[in-house]
């Protein structure tokens, strides 16, 4: 009688999930958000025959969504007359977009963890280790930390680091004290001493935009405001943000620059209006360049993003294309080389 209840319960179950799409995809991602980073993806067109996976990591304070439509750019830019299919995963890091309601991802809040969210994604989700990172501003110091720890063997001995890094205005040693006043910080204090709840969306915008604030960044910040209920809440955790963004400051990862992991390339692409870089880490960072540019032993590039400050995918996202996407393309056939025994 029990095996009886236990089958037509199941089959009303399973009824409802096919006749209900959203109840269907609910079914199958319950169990996995409980315990993984929140994602969504965007793939290129093509015929399958081989399929690679980029993640995408956005900013302090923002989310995947973030990169949604540069994502889609790069995706078509990729899909003409290709074999092959990208599949990027747009991540909502901890603390951050829907991750920040994830249960599990516990402190310390910081770049470490962060990348092991990465692989624990990876490993729940039964892709394959991806062939490419690309990391903005804290999500270029996560990529960073990510292709360390996997050369490193934190993850497992199946996990291998990704072929190609993308670090996007993203400085790869320790933020310094005397440069520690930027509009990034700016914007923490000002966080923290809003009111709780939040008045509204306009009260945040025009607060911002009266303490000084562009009235595009004022925008941007508004927009990470949700309504669960009767009041504006923020979509990311602040304080786990913030431990997040001091551990992006105390990290150096200059000695992975020097020694990068062999058949790996790591590129950074510099705003041409950024105020995150001084003189002596862009000439540190276009030294190392100059000394490794043979794949076969770690390559390290460097690339100029002119007409862009900080935020490059918003401000010069046509020119941000222009540099990434044929990289993508030498990459997909230095991969195919790689498989057939071969080397660039």
């Amino acid at each position: 009688m029990a095996r009886t209840l236990k089958n037509r319960f199941e089959s009303r179950f399973w009824l409802r999930c096919i006749e209900s799409p959203s109840l269907f995809v609910s079914c199958f991602t319950t169990s996995r958000s409980l315990q993984t980073l929140a994602y969504e993806e965007v793939r290129s067109s093509g015929n399958g025959k081989s399929e690679y996976t980029a993640l995408i990591l956005h900013g302090l304070l923002g989310s995947g969504r973030n990169w949604r439509t540069f994502s889609h750019s790069l995706a078509a830019s990729l899909s003409g007359g290709s074999s092959s299919v990208w599949k990027m995963i747009l991540v909502d890091l901890r603390n951050h977009g829907r991750s920040s309601e994830v249960e599990g991802l516990n402190p310390p809040h910081d770049l470490v963890n962060s990348a092991k969210d990465l692989a624990d994604l990876v490993k729940a989700s039964g892709w394959k280790w991806p062939e490419v990172v690309i990391g903005h501003s804290l999500g270029g110091k996560v990529a960073l930390q990510f292709m360390e720890s996997c050369a490193r063997g934190d993850f497992g001995e199946s996990a291998s680091p990704p072929k190609q890094l993308w670090v996007l205005d993203s400085v790869p040693g320790e933020v310094k004290a005397k440069r520690s006043d930027g509009e990034v910080e700016k914007v923490l204090q000002t966080l923290q001493s809003l009111p709780s709840p939040i008045p509204s969306r306009q009260w945040l915008v025009e607060h911002m935009v009266k303490l000084g604030f562009s009235r595009s960044l004022s925008e941007w910040i508004g927009s990470n405001l949700k309504r669960p209920g009767d009041s504006e809440t923020w979509a990311f955790n602040l304080e786990g943000a913030i431990q997040m963004f001091n551990s992006y400051r105390e990290t150096s990862y200059w000695s992975l620059l020097e020694n990068p992991p062999k058949e790996t390339e790591i590129n950074f692409v510099i705003a041409e209006k950024s105020d995150r870089w001084d003189n002596d880490t862009t000439k540190r960072l276009e030294t190392i360049a100059n000394q490794r540019q043979n794949v076969s032993e770690g390559k390290v590039a460097t690339h100029l993003l002119r007409n862009s400050g900080h935020w490059v995918h918003t401000e010069n996202p046509k020119g941000l294309l222009e540099i990434v996407s044929p990289k993508f393309f030498t990459q997909r056939k230095w991969t195919m080389r790689c498989k057939n025994g071969n080397s660039l």
